[in-house]
């Protein structure tokens, strides 16, 4: 179907490739149309289905597959439609069919792909051109309709458009028998199938017959598989009834009864199925549907006659049920229409041989020249007597139909359709019954000739069930089909008289017994019967039978035979016509020709005499033929009048029996006679003109004038009749009404006699005639509007000299309602029918006339009734809150089009005289607002729907016109001095309207539809255009008024995506400011009302998918030339024109990202970002408050909308900013009631405060309650302050006692220009999701951008990347540097309080790049600090630090110690319950690593003798290096030793092989440690410092992984303490404070490790931490040490204070350490003196010691045998914790989860200020037993002790001295300190004194057990340790 420009021909193969068609080309040249000459449907199918093929593909892709495989399936079926269209082989009834199939099609998917509803006539596109609006306007609805019909119903069932209605659809059943399983009755079988009405008791079908032989197979084999039959036509409240009598013995269950040669017909079951149950599910679908049948047998024959009834009725006591569920199986398929289209759609029915079967009597439609003579007899019962026999007979009947000769008629007797019909019907037999009941019905199908003559004789057997079986004749009856009068045997139950017989009595003389009565009325008509005859009449033996004749010949009522034969009974006459009325209406239109006849020869005969009866019963005649049933006979009669009619003078007498009813009219009471001739109207004028054509045929025209004279006269009467005041009588409405409804029908008789005009005028003063609206009643007014309808459609309307004429007189009425708002609805069809006609009619002259005879006429009240109805459907709309109801949509379209049909013909000449018209300025101005309104509100309303483009471009071209031809008359009329605000605003409002109408968006159109309008109506929008700007300039000084009203409107039409239209509007922006400029000396108000109205419109989002591209085209307003810009260079006011043109341009970036965002299918990152980004603006650059106040609630929502409860608090805390605790009144605003501020600010502040609860964050909340009850207290609230400090309160328990997450950080940088504004090219901070690690993060942010291109380097990006069009994400992990450090460096805040302060309030962010060994460490100082509004801040500067590769080792092994003490620690605690893999990953990758390489290279690296001597500097890191691999290997110690108490059985060879890594690692370390073995006297040498508690989280390690870099970042240690000697046995429980690392990675990349950042200031002091291994069996203890409580108050211990001056400890304290602990190095701060290094170090030995009376109770010192435990929080960020809350304890582990490796455990009660005391004292003071108990366990602890063995081979293993280094870190957040438990035996200030001097004065051994105090109570243990210590030195 393309179209191919041809260049040149050559011969050759192109011509088998290429197909030419004739085509017609229009507009020749680059721009021509080239239209293929083929049957236009061809074409539409051929465009469509290239239009559908680009949207079918799209389904594919938006996953709609069902609609995907549905419009494939369509298009293939239209594609095979086109072929047979294009063969050429149709004829013109299936061209038709096809191309009503095609359409529906088309309509179907064209609306399932949204594209426009076409308008079609006859199955072809309309040209819109040719047509009226109105007639437009019917089409789309209509083809609207025929698609919703198509979707309903399928295409098989509608009505063909342009056919007229018809009555109801015929039905018909199909019924097909498939097969009959009830096998059991073993003998032929009669299956009967037929229709049955429970509601009048009786079958109303004949029957289907199928006959089945013993095995159930149709005994005659040509019939298997056509056992089906039609029954036509079928009723929907029926049950299909079947009853199955069986040919066989006389019981079917005893042998001996009957012989098997002789058979009866017995009944044998019934079945039966509801129409009603199945109709449903045949009705909808096209094919057949099984259905089986239960066969029920009847429990007494005697009621088999009402085995239907007791079966539907469920009487279950009268029949049985089957045994099994088998039956007959039916299938059944409901066919519509008549049975000539049956035959045509669905020849294999009747090729199958489906039987005929009709309904009983006559259909409820009978066709002429449907010809049948069928006479249905039913053989009701008999009563007959016993005989003198002792048991009741066995009666069969045997029925004959014979001739007048006595011959038997052959194939007369036909028992149901599917067999062939028989001589003799024989009836089936009931079991010794003397009464039996049969009620079965046959048909007798007698030819008509042998009807008269023919009788009926039923003869009576006996049969006897003996051993003969004979049947013998009893008696018999007769009756004669015909009677003597002509009429045949009526339809009713007649009771014959039985005469006795013998079997040997023979009918040969059929003579002897027709002389005898057959029944009681034959009795009573001939009394003298001879009793001599042969045949005796049995008294007391009856027979009923019953007969209903179906015949088109033969009539069995006596007065219309009478009447045929009228000529018979001259001296009747009088009385036959009388009685035709009583005649069925069945037996007249049989024959209907012969009665006519009749009628007119009687007229003919004496009209004065029998003119009034002929003239009523042709009137009854004709209004029979009204009747539905007979409504196909009027043809018959159309027929009659033309070819057969031939009373030449009945005219006169017609007219004026006519003339005479209608005088009679206003006197006459009862007017039933006068309504029924004004109904038959129509048929008497065709008598009158077809007899008086007839006359003056015969005559050559005599008598015209007395014929007019009469027509005149009749009409004047007709006039009279319609001007009587019907408002009180009732009868004569119905009259006037019959007459009207009537009168339309006669125009076209008249015109075969008079001319056009004389008819006109004929209707013009019956019209007249009537009255008006306000004198008659509303049933009056709706058939006088009918008949003008009727009038207006008729075929004189169509000649202009008629309209001429009638036109004034229609329109008058017309008017009269529109102004009352009366009956609408047929007020516009009589409109839309006048615009059709003189649409089609248009180039006559006299249409200019009409038209303006329409104009004055209906133009004002047309928009009055438009207005009026629109304001109704609107007010409706707000009510019900929906659509207004189809009725008034419906008057809504039909008067728009009426209006738009109106303008559409109404030229230039129109409106000047239209507008000279008018008397005053007023009046113009009142008609330029209705009719502006109306076609505002055409725009608004949306009347016509979205598809129905076609109507809605015409429509808009209209309207365009119309206002073309306004705008002079306005800017004539109302400038200047006359200057109305209002009509102007109306006009541009229209304007702004008609621009932005979607339908004119030609951007959305294909490219070929865009074309086709443009080709037809131009750009409207840029026509429109120009009128608005020439009405601008216009304005001049009144330009003033519409500043800044106007803005909003006007910058919405330079939102359409056209640069012609943007053009033009620029300059009228540039008017505004200087006309404004000029005013006021600023433009202040187009600033503000502009930046509003941006707003508004982005957010709306005005519903466009090219929304974006609009938005980029409206910079062009303040872009390049002809831009706003370039006007306002020129101007005074030029500075402040450009920063404001500037400022808006940047809000168009952020609202266009904004809009984009908030799409729908954006992810809320982005729309939250977009938010933040356009909030900032409105407050720092354009300052409008309002706008701010509307994003932060914007902004809140969609927080909340994310559950995001932190930063929705940080949101509407900026609104609360704004406020004050004042009481001035605020309006109402958003959803805020009107209310003061204070009341405001408060309402806020609750909400606010519990957003910070929902989002965990209490320690921001708490400030807030602060000002809050600040302000209850000022205003003595005391019940608010009450509720206010509570949750105060509960505030600080959930900061205690909650967990919480503790967030990730990550950088994002978004390179390249293809990001939206607010992110282009800018790196961000965001705070991660709870538990998201680095890549879920990135799979987020990449599933967000799925263009992007996610970085593989953490380096900042060329200025390419930043400068090309596409996407780039670099994203890492990042740690945060907490503000306020002041909270960090304090000792006693527990730890869950630091760990907030640690991740929340930082603006910097730290991230770690890996370059070879050397790290560059950047710091990101963020714009605000996080947590805030939003959960991303932009990066405002990078500060850069290099780290060396030494300080680079220290973080790492660092790090990986502080993730390992978690781990263990949470196992410890079981906050990790259950399955240890975790751990055993992580020690494996730690040992392991240590073997292959690891912590093992550092030593390789760093501790070379060459790196020492050539790095003097490096010495101290190296010492903290050494420090902290020791201290791992103490780690790893702990960790096995828990790993091994937890270890499943299956897995201990996995911890064998970890111990002996383990072992070689800590041998090869050893080896690897250079000097550490050495101790030396000097300044260096140690001295131990304790510090305060910490939380889990504190030494919880930050553990991050990225792409393919490992990031960290440190912070510089200070003061390490070293300890010296790695070979000291003898370990004691000291308490350590790690240094919180901040590291953000470790070695290992695995996620396990909860991760927690932390970071410690540079300043503070760094105390030894154990580094050095562990001998195994001690691991628990002292990592039972590193996890002690915290607590709030902390007395120090006195122990090991005294330093001696220099610095150094005396020999006794050195040795005593040294025996403890082994040699340590001292404090490395240079600055530290000695007493304070002292004082440090006796801060916080608190840990057993709490205000002396409840400390907890101590923690084993050796082997773990009994230990009350304490439980540990689990830790926030480890993701087992949170979904196992438990506390419960480990065994053999106790710790708060705080402290780290281990702190000295000494207690004493002096506090931290004391003078350092002296060492002695201290050793002394602490009692050898009572410091803590050893062997008791303490009843009160809420915790069960554990013991240990200390045999254990593997915790025997090596030994190895104890790490004694310890950093002080102000990172350590505690968490609530666990209740101290009572204590026994606790003497700090020295105990017993047998115990106080048995502490030896030289170094003593430590004691083993783990509840003991650090001096050994007993000798045995003193010994133990001495002997440990022993090995150990060895």
């Amino acid at each position: 179907g393309e179209t191919v420009q041809i260049l040149e021909k050559c011969e050759g193969e192109t011509t088998y490739y290429i197909h030419l068609k004739k085509a017609s080309v229009t507009n020749r040249g680059p721009q021509e149309t080239v239209s293929p000459l083929e049957d236009p449907t061809v074409t539409e199918v051929t465009s469509t289905l290239q239009e559908w093929a680009l949207l079918w593909k799209q389904l594919y892709v938006k996953h709609k597959v069902d609609l995907f495989y549905k419009v494939r399936h369509v298009m293939m079926e239209l594609i095979d439609l086109r072929r047979q269209l294009l063969s050429g082989h149709l004829t013109q009834d299936q061209n038709r069919d096809v191309k009503r199939h095609v359409t529906v099609r088309l309509d179907w998917g064209n609306e399932h792909l949204g594209l426009d509803l076409v308008p079609r006539k006859e199955f072809e596109m309309v040209d819109e051109d040719q047509i009226s609006v109105s007639d437009l306007y019917k089409m789309h609805l209509s083809s609207r309709h025929s698609v919703q019909l198509s979707t309903t119903q399928g295409d098989g069932t509608r009505q063909r458009p342009g056919e007229p209605g018809r009555g109801p659809v015929p039905h018909h059943l199909l019924v097909n028998l498939k097969s009959f399983t009830y096998n059991s009755i073993g003998e032929d079988t009669d299956i009967l199938f037929s229709l049955y009405d429970l509601r009048e008791g009786k079958t109303i079908s004949e029957k289907f017959i199928v006959r089945l032989n013993k095995n159930g197979a149709p005994k005659n084999p040509e019939k298997v598989d056509r056992l089906c039959a039609l029954f036509t036509p079928s009723d929907r409240r029926r049950s299909l009834s079947v009853s199955l009598p069986a040919a066989g013995r006389m019981l079917l269950n005893d042998s001996k009864k009957g012989p098997p040669h002789v058979s009866y017909r017995r009944p044998y079951g019934c079945a039966v199925l509801a129409m009603s149950d199945v109709l449903q599910t045949i009705s909808e679908l096209k094919e057949e549907k099984d259905f089986v049948l239960k066969v029920y047998t009847c429990n007494n024959e005697n009621e088999w006659y009402q085995i239907h009834e007791n079966i539907i009725r469920k009487s279950s006591t009268k029949y049985t049920a089957p045994s099994t569920n088998y039956g007959l199986i039916i299938s059944l398929q409901l066919l519509r229409g008549d049975l000539q289209q049956l035959r045509r759609e669905n020849p294999l029915i009747f090729s199958r041989g489906a039987a005929m079967t009709r309904k009983l009597g006559f259909p409820d439609v009978i066709m002429p020249g449907d010809v049948r003579n069928d006479l249905y007899l039913t053989l009701e019962r008999g009563d007959f007597e016993r005989g003198g026999k002792s048991v009741q007979k066995n009666i069969e009947v045997t029925v004959y139909v014979l001739y007048a000769d006595g011959e038997i008629l052959k194939d007369c007797i036909s028992l149901g359709s599917g067999e062939p019909h028989l001589p003799e019907h024989r009836s089936f037999v009931l079991y010794h019954n003397n009464s039996p009941r049969w009620s079965e019905v046959i048909k007798l199908p007698i030819p008509i000739d042998r009807f008269r003559g023919s009788h009926l004789r039923f003869e009576f057997r006996h049969c006897s069930t003996k051993d003969k079986g004979e049947k013998k004749l009893f008696g018999f009856s007769f009756t004669p089909l015909m009677r003597e009068d002509g009429t045949t045997l009526s339809d009713e139950s007649h009771e014959l008289y039985v005469y006795k017989c013998d079997e040997n009595t023979t009918f040969s003389n059929h003579a002897l017994y027709l002389g005898l009565p057959c029944c009681k009325e034959d009795f009573n008509s001939c009394p003298s019967i001879p009793s001599s005859l042969i045949f005796q009449r049995s008294a007391k033996e009856n027979f009923w039978i019953c007969t209903q004749l179906s015949s088109t010949k033969l009539t069995q009522n006596v007065d219309l035979l009478a009447l045929l034969k009228w000529k018979a009974h001259p001296d009747r006459v009088m009385d036959i016509l009388g009685r035709l009325r009583h005649v069925s209406g069945e037996e007249i239109v049989k024959f209907l020709q012969d009665i006519l006849d009749t009628l007119f020869a009687i007229l003919d005969d004496n009209t004065d005499k029998y003119g009034p009866l002929v003239f009523q019963s042709l009137v009854f005649i004709i209004n029979l033929l009204r009747d539905s049933k007979y409504y196909h006979f009027r043809p018959v009669m159309d027929t009659y009048i033309q070819k057969h009619f031939a009373g030449a003078l009945a005219y006169k007498e017609l007219i004026r029996c006519l003339k005479w009813y209608m005088d009679r009219s206003a006197e006459a009471v009862r007017q039933d006679h006068i309504q029924e001739a004004m109904r038959a109207l129509e048929y008497l004028f065709k008598f009158i003109i077809q007899s008086r054509i007839l006359y003056s045929r015969a005559t050559c025209g005599l008598e015209e004038d007395q014929f007019r004279t009469s027509v005149q006269e009749l009409f004047q009467s007709i006039r009279f009749v319609l001007s009587l005041d019907s408002r009180n009588s009732e009868t004569l409405i119905f009259t006037q009404a019959a007459l009207l409804n009537s009168f339309p029908a006669i125009f076209d008789e008249l015109l075969q006699m008079f001319t056009v005009q004389e008819v006109a005028e004929f209707v013009r003063g019956t019209l007249g005639s009537m009255p008006s609206t306000v004198h008659i009643g509303q049933s009056m007014d709706v058939v006088k509007l009918q008949s003008i309808a009727r009038t207006v459609d008729s075929r004189l309307f169509s000649f202009p000299e008629s309209r001429r004429i009638l036109l004034p007189v229609v329109l008058h009425h017309i008017h009269l309602h529109l102004r009352q708002q009366k009956e609408l609805l047929i007020c516009s069809g009589i409109l839309s029918s006048i615009f059709s006609i003189i649409k089609s009619s248009s180039l006559d002259t006299s249409v200019q006339e009409e038209v303006e005879m329409m104009v004055e006429s209906l133009l004002d009240v047309l928009l009055q009734s438009l207005l009026s109805i629109m304001s109704k459907s609107q007010s409706q709309e707000a009510v019900r809150g929906q659509r207004c109801p189809q009725c008034t949509a419906e008057i809504t379209g039909e008067y728009v089009s009426c209006l738009l049909s109106l303008l559409r013909q109404m030229t230039d000449i129109h409106f000047q005289r239209l507008m000279e018209n008018f008397q005053s300025k007023e009046e113009i101005k009142e008609f330029l607002l209705k009719i502006l309104c109306v076609f505002r509100n055409l725009m608004k309303l949306s009347i016509f729907p979205r598809d129905w483009n076609v109507m809605r471009l015409l429509t808009s071209n209209i309207i365009l016109t119309t206002a073309q031809y306004l705008s002079p008359a306005l800017h004539k009329n109302f400038t200047e001095a006359e200057f109305d605000f209002k009509v102007w605003n109306s006009y541009f409002s229209l304007a702004v309207l008609y621009i932005n109408q979607p339908s004119l968006q030609l951007e959305s159109l294909s490219p070929a539809k865009r074309k086709t309008v443009l080709d037809k109506y131009g750009d409207m929008r840029v026509m429109m255009t120009y009128e608005l700007f020439g009405m601008w300039q216009n304005l001049g000084e009144n330009k003033i008024h519409f500043i800044p009203g106007m803005i909003g409107p006007f910058l919405g039409v330079t939102l359409v995506p056209q640069v012609e239209v943007r053009n033009i509007m620029i300059p009228i922006f540039h008017d505004m400011m200087d006309w404004e400029q000029r005013k006021n000396g600023n433009f202040k108000q187009v600033e503000a009302e502009l930046i509003d109205k941006l707003d508004s419109l982005v957010s709306e989002g005005k519903g466009d998918e090219n929304y974006r591209e609009l938005f980029g085209l409206l910079t062009q307003l303040f872009g390049p030339y002809p831009s706003l810009l370039e006007k306002i260079e020129q101007e005074t006011w030029r500075e402040t024109g450009i920063s404001f043109v500037t400022s808006v341009t940047r809000l168009m970036e952020r609202l266009l990202d904004y809009r984009d965002c908030m799409k729908g299918d954006e992810t809320e990152n982005k729309k939250i970002g977009c938010t933040v980004n356009l909030l900032n603006f409105y407050k720092s650059e354009i300052n409008k408050e309002e706008m701010y106040i509307r994003y932060i609630h914007k902004l809140c929502d969609m927080h909340l909308q994310a559950e995001n409860y932190t930063e929705a608090a940080f949101t509407l805390l900026l609104y609360w900013e704004l406020l004050h605790w004042e009481e001035n009144l605020l309006k109402e605003f958003l959803h805020y009631s009107a209310q003061t501020e204070w009341h405001r600010k408060e309402g806020l502040c609750r909400k606010v405060i519990h957003y910070f609860n929902k989002g965990k964050c209490w320690e921001f909340g708490i400030p807030l309650c602060r000002e809050l009850a600040f302000q209850y207290e000022s205003l003595y609230d005391y019940q608010s302050l009450s509720w206010i400090r509570k949750m105060e309160a509960a505030y600080y328990d959930n900061i205690m006692e909650q967990q919480r997450l503790e967030p990730e950080f990550f950088r994002v940088g978004f390179y390249g220009r293809k990001f939206p504004f607010f992110l282009r090219n800018k790196e961000f901070v965001c705070r991660g999701h709870d538990y998201e690690r680095l890549e879920a993060f990135q799979q987020r942010m990449l599933g967000e951008f799925p263009q992007a291109i996610a970085m593989q380097h953490p380096n900042q990006p060329d200025e390419a990347i930043l400068q090309c069009d596409a996407q780039y994400l670099q994203i890492y992990a990042v740690t945060p540097v907490p503000d306020s450090v002041g909270v960090l460096q304090m000792d006693r805040v527990p730890d869950r309080i630091k760990s907030f302060y640690r991740v929340n309030n930082g603006p910097k962010d730290r991230d770690n790049e890996f370059k070879s060994l050397w790290i560059e460490r950047t710091t990101l100082i963020l714009s605000h600090p996080l947590p805030g509004i939003s959960r991303w801040f932009e990066v405002e500067k990078r500060e850069l630090v290099e780290v060396s590769p030494l300080e680079n080792a220290v973080s790492v092994v660092e790090n990986k110690n502080q993730e390992l003490r978690t781990l263990i620690s949470q196992y410890q605690h079981k906050q990790l319950h259950g399955n240890i893999n975790l751990l055993s990953m992580t020690l494996n990758g730690v040992i392991d690593a240590a073997v292959n390489g690891g912590i093992a290279r550092y030593q390789e690296a760093f501790f070379d003798k060459d790196y020492i001597t050539s790095h003097p500097e490096d010495t101290e890191k190296i010492t903290q290096l050494k420090d902290l691999m020791q201290e791992q290997v103490h780690v790893l110690g702990v960790g096995l030793a828990v790993h091994e108490k937890l270890v499943h059985p299956e897995m201990r060879p996995l911890h064998k092989k970890l111990i002996d890594q383990f072992q070689m690692m800590r041998s090869s370390l050893c080896h690897g440690l250079p000097g550490l073995e050495k101790s030396g006297p000097g300044p260096n040498r140690g001295i131990l410092t304790s510090h305060g508690p910490m939380s889990p989280e504190s030494f919880k390690l930050l553990h991050r992984h990225r792409l393919d870099t490992h990031t960290h970042s440190h912070s510089h240690t200070h003061s390490l303490t070293h300890c010296h000697r790695p070979n000291i046995v003898k370990l004691f429980q000291w308490r350590f404070l790690t240094q919180a690392s901040p590291s953000s990675s470790s070695l290992s990349s695995t996620h396990s490790a909860p991760s927690q950042m932390m970071n410690s200031a540079p300043s503070t002091i760094r105390v030894g931490s154990p580094s050095l291994p562990l001998p195994d069996k001690y691991r628990h203890n002292r990592e039972l040490l590193m996890l002690l409580p915290p607590h709030r108050e902390r007395p120090s211990s006195a122990m090991y204070t005294n330093i001696s001056d220099n610095g150094q400890p005396t020999h006794f304290q050195r040795a005593l350490l040294h025996q403890v602990i082994g040699p340590c190095k001292p404090c490395s701060d240079p600055n530290l003196s000695v007493a304070e290094k002292g004082q440090h170090l006796s801060m916080h030995f608190d840990a057993f010691h709490h205000q002396l009376s409840d400390l907890p109770p101590a923690l084993p010192a050796r082997s773990l045998r009994k230990s009350p435990l304490h439980p540990i929080p689990a830790s926030p960020t480890s993701p087992q914790s949170v979904l196992d809350g438990s506390s419960s304890t480990l065994s053999g582990s106790a710790s708060s989860g705080v402290s780290s490796l281990g702190e000295s455990t000494f207690g004493s009660a002096t506090s931290s200020a004391d003078p350092p005391a002296s060492r002695t004292d201290t050793l002394e003071s602490v009692p050898g037993g009572q410091a803590w108990t050893v062997d008791q366990e303490d009843p009160d602890s809420p915790y069960q002790p554990v013991r240990y063995s200390v045999s254990e081979p593997e915790v025997l293993d090596g030994v190895k001295p104890p790490p004694c280094r310890s950093h002080s870190a102000p990172g350590a957040p505690s968490g609530p300190a666990p209740q101290a438990l009572p204590q026994r035996g606790v003497h700090p200030r020295g105990g017993p004194p047998e115990h106080q001097s048995a502490a030896p004065p030289g170094p003593r051994p430590m004691p083993r057990k783990v509840s003991q105090p650090i001096i050994a109570a007993t000798k045995e243990e003193q010994a133990k340790v001495a002997w440990e210590h022993g090995v150990s030195e060895e």
